[in-house]
């Protein structure tokens, strides 16, 4: 196929032109028109999702100079080294497991993918190979352990962001080492079944407790009252996940959370032991608040409800299923709080609250029925 008027750009001014293209579709047609436009485009690409992680070898050494690097699929230890070898400029690695819908493999296939799924040795490969990674997501590898972290975090001294959601292997040993050399922003442990208060501990002592500005623990239940009350040591922590944290999360650990004044989102989703006295002091002392989940706090009532009435900052309030708290306080925050623009609310409550109210309430903020 004729490039046409642009047949005799060279190489150089050519990938100038590709930088400004970045939608995948459009670079894949780009690289369609000519074997030039094809070897351009390639040498220029700093972005792929791979899809079929089988077919790496055939197609990923056009791509030498990617910064990111994308799959949500099954990936084994030998293509993570293909992937260390070939792009070894990665700055953000994505290993966020899903299975797409419609993807399915019968049981004995299913169990073998699994038992080849990337784990500490491919992550000891890219630690070693890609040192200017700065963002690495490992969302349900369930093969990873703290082997494979302790090596992410002690070779990559660029590292500021790590997902490790639903990696049950990973221990307090891995938190100990990510506090002492990370300087680390944003942490993802949700789903770590065995994180304790003592790797809670770890990170408050070290380095990261002045970088560490995004941290979710959620459904990590083994965390106590001990380890959240640590939490208020973080010089400038702004999101903080507590979700299914279990039972041994009490106010105790609550008005410690209330001490972190930095706090920008908060979720306290399912914590069951958590009453209106956590409420009252976050309202007061929390003043850069912008988004409370409270789901599932099942002893709130109106108290802990209306003090954030005269809050000046709060935008997101999400309070399905707290049972305790009646319509006239949700109005009385609603039309108190000007600076709330989403509310979201129990569906049951929906048939006792007249129309004209809800009307009301949606012509402050967005009211969302949950």
């Amino acid at each position: 196929m004729s490039c046409g008027f642009m047949a005799g750009l060279g190489d150089d001014l050519l990938g100038l032109i590709f930088n400004w293209v970045s939608q995948p579709d459009d670079r894949n047609s780009i690289s369609q028109v000519c074997k030039q436009w094809l070897r351009v485009e390639g040498f220029t690409r700093i972005s792929l999702r791979v899809r079929e992680t089988d077919l790496l070898p055939k197609f990923l050494p056009r791509f030498p100079n990617l910064i990111r690097f994308e799959s949500s699929t099954w990936i084994t230890n030998k293509d993570i080294e293909f992937v260390v070898r070939t792009c070894p400029k990665l700055e953000v690695l994505n290993l966020n497991f899903h299975r797409r819908y419609g993807y399915h493999y019968d049981d004995e296939s299913d169990e073998y993918l699994a038992s080849s799924d990337v784990d500490d040795v491919g992550l000891c490969s890219m630690a070693k190979g890609c040192a200017r990674l700065s963002k690495v997501l490992l969302r349900n590898r369930k093969r990873v352990s703290d082997v494979g972290v302790i090596s992410l975090v002690g070779n990559l001294r660029n590292l500021s962001c790590l997902n490790l959601t639903g990696c049950s292997q990973v221990t307090d040993q891995a938190l100990k080492v990510i506090g002492e050399v990370g300087l680390i922003r944003i942490l993802n442990l949700r789903g770590c079944s065995s994180i304790t208060d003592e790797g809670l501990g770890c990170l408050v002592r070290g380095s990261v407790q002045k970088s560490l500005e995004k941290l979710d623990i959620a459904e990590c239940d083994r965390v106590t009252d001990n380890g959240v009350c640590l939490l208020q040591h973080f010089c400038c922590l702004e999101e903080l996940n507590l979700a299914d944290c279990g039972p041994r999360i009490t106010d105790s650990g609550g008005l410690a959370i209330a001490n972190i004044r930095t706090l920008k989102r908060l979720n306290l989703s399912w914590l069951f032991n958590i009453l209106d006295v956590t409420l009252i002091e976050v309202a007061k002392n929390c003043q850069s608040l912008v988004e409370l989940v409270i789901t599932g706090c099942e002893e709130i009532t109106g108290d802990g409800i209306r003090v954030f009435a005269e809050h000046k900052s709060l935008e997101t309030l999400v309070m399905a299923s707290c049972f305790n708290v009646l319509i006239v306080d949700i109005k009385l925050l609603v039309f108190g709080c000007r600076s709330l623009k989403f509310i979201g609310l129990d569906r049951r409550l929906s048939s006792w609250m007249p129309l004209g109210l809800q009307e009301s309430i949606n012509s402050f903020c967005r009211l969302n029925w949950m």
